[in-house]
């Protein structure tokens, strides 16, 4: 169990510091980094890390659609916690 909370923590501040990246570089007129790589780094569990970084940068809040996938994702990942919660909940 802490291994799986260990990986989680990482993914989220991997997800939260690829969001603020991705912030600085708008800000600088760079490259930016693609919002398809943005979603894949929330997949793993890190939609904490992604909302986290949308409210707290300011960073792709004006757009519905990124905003709509991360939410599914959220959903996704809330779906995935209440199915398998009974099983972890039996490893304690």
């Amino acid at each position: 169990m802490k291994i799986l909370l260990s990986c989680l923590f990482f993914f989220n501040v991997l997800c939260f510091v690829l969001f603020a990246l991705d912030k600085r570089k708008a800000q600088r007129a760079q490259r930016r980094i693609a919002e398809k790589t943005l979603h894949l780094a929330t997949l793993p569990g890190a939609a904490p890390g992604a909302w986290a970084a949308i409210v707290l940068l300011r960073h792709k809040n004006r757009k519905a659609a990124f905003w709509g996938i991360t939410l599914v994702l959220t959903l996704l990942q809330g779906a995935v916690l209440y199915f398998t919660w009974p099983y972890f909940r039996a490893q304690l």
